[in-house]
């Protein structure tokens, strides 16, 4: 392929980014990323109702956390309204569209008679061949002139050609007769305009390739590929709704996914590369195109997106995990870190991250390091404290007093100190994280004494002996 690949994402603003949006913008922005191409963002405005500042601030908000950087400058389309009218008169005046001045009444009182018939309730406009000379006046629609016989092949990368038989189209508004562009119109114009050369959306969109194709055709542009991509179920086969869970992208920023876990998974759903279930970003780029796109609707799973999420953790740099932890903190809403915590946090990471799926989870790991003097032991931990004497974690502290402050060492002394109290090392440990985390299930005694240093691991132990 010789011209740049553009692709696009095209929300309308509701309020949040849809998780099967965001995997539409995904699909886009991997097929544009990986082949050096474009990556653009046009926000579906033209309904003034719905679309705020605040609906698309949310839609940049949660393709920001998931890391789908666009090119350019985001688009609107409700600003492209006056170009895309141009384009109707245009055709207006080619002889490709034409005024039809039946109004809603007529067209509703048509379509409800042919419903009670049983007859087709397609509209074909008595404005279509009606000689100029007979036109009223008054406000007038202007239609596209629908080819009426033979068939619309769309050919779709993921779907295959679908033909549609034109006696099944109508003639397509372009213009409403208040002079404002429908939908259908401002799609094509922009695209056209934008130079998209592949259009990567929802199988829901797959009929109106059809009529869109019309205008591509009446205007003699390039038809773009088409790749319609099915939708997302939940875990029972039905269409994802809110009883499935969150549907919002940031919902699951807030919940404490990463969002490389999420690329990934959002990746998976729906498209495959083999049997390679956990991938990098580039590995994606380098991997994803459309003949791996399958044709039936992928089930979301809360489990695979959870493990994907814990293995891309456990992989991740310390500093930038760190910097994530933070960011989910602020979009949960919770207390952020302070600078001790924060730097604490990373120092730790080593051994927290290794098995949490979550970022609740690995805070959780980290309260060792996270929490202050006096440790406040929880229900489990109280126990493991009362299972051993006070007097053998008093007897403890002047054995670590000296050691070499290394996880060798340390091993050598608290394992020597056991066998001298005729004690399993097991026995041993649940006190010593009940001292060190107040928990009953940390990172290793070794891993935590190690990160809090001598100081206050003693500290902690003491306290603890009291």
């Amino acid at each position: 392929m010789t011209e740049q690949v553009v692709t696009r994402f095209a929300p309308s603003p509701t309020g949040f980014l849809h998780i099967g949006g965001a995997r539409t913008a995904l699909f886009n922005w991997l097929y544009a990323r990986g082949r050096g191409g474009k990556f653009l963002l046009r926000i579906e405005d033209t309904d003034r109702e719905r679309s705020t500042p605040e609906a698309t601030a949310a839609i940049l908000q949660g393709m920001a956390w998931l890391g789908l950087d666009h090119d350019g400058d985001v688009i609107s389309q409700f600003e492209g309204a006056a170009r895309h009218a141009e384009v109707a008169h245009q055709l207006l005046a080619e002889g490709k569209a034409y005024k039809c001045f039946s109004f809603q009444e007529e067209i509703a009182a048509f379509r409800d008679q042919a419903r009670s018939e049983g007859k087709s309730t397609l509209f074909r406009s008595p404005w279509r061949d009606a000689d100029p000379s007979t036109h009223p006046d008054a406000p007038f629609a202007i239609r596209i002139k629908a080819p009426q016989d033979g068939v619309t092949v769309i050919h779709d990368q993921v779907q295959g050609d679908v033909s549609i038989r034109n006696d099944q189209l109508d003639d397509m508004i372009l213009l409403r007769s208040d002079g404002t562009p429908v939908y259908m119109l401002a799609v094509v114009v922009d695209d056209h305009d934008m130079g998209v050369t592949h259009v990567i959306r929802g199988d829901d969109h797959l009929n109106n390739a059809a009529r869109q194709m019309m205008i591509y055709e009446a205007m003699g542009w390039d038809v773009p590929v088409w790749a319609h991509i099915p939708l997302i179920h939940g875990p029972d086969g039905k269409k994802l709704s809110k009883r499935h869970g969150a549907l919002g992208a940031q919902e699951y920023q807030a919940m404490g996914y990463p969002a490389a876990g999420m690329r990934n998974y959002l990746a998976r759903l729906g498209w495959s590369h083999g049997d390679d279930e956990f991938f990098t970003d580039a590995q994606a780029k380098d991997w994803f195109d459309l003949d791996g796109i399958g044709k039936s609707p992928a089930r979301f799973d809360l489990k695979k997106l959870e493990n994907l999420c814990g293995q891309h953790i456990a992989i991740s740099d310390d500093a930038a995990l760190r910097q994530e932890i933070e960011a989910y903190l602020a979009a949960a809403d919770l207390p952020p870190l302070t600078e001790t915590q924060s730097s604490d946090l990373e120092r730790a990471m080593y051994c927290l991250k290794d098995r949490a799926r979550t970022f609740p989870e690995l805070l959780e790991k980290a309260h060792f390091a996270l929490t202050s003097r006096p440790i406040a032991p929880d229900e489990k931990a109280a126990k493991a404290l009362a299972t051993v004497s006070d007097g053998i974690l008093t007897e403890l502290t002047p054995h670590l007093q000296n050691v070499s402050w290394s996880r060798n060492e340390l091993e050598e002394a608290l394992n020597s100190f056991a066998e001298s109290k005729e004690l399993k090392f097991g026995k041993l440990a649940g006190p010593l994280r009940a001292a060190l985390a107040g928990r009953a299930v940390t990172p290793s005694v070794f891993d935590m004494m190690l990160v809090l240093g001598r100081e206050e691991t003693l500290a902690r132990l003491s306290e603890a002996a009291k």
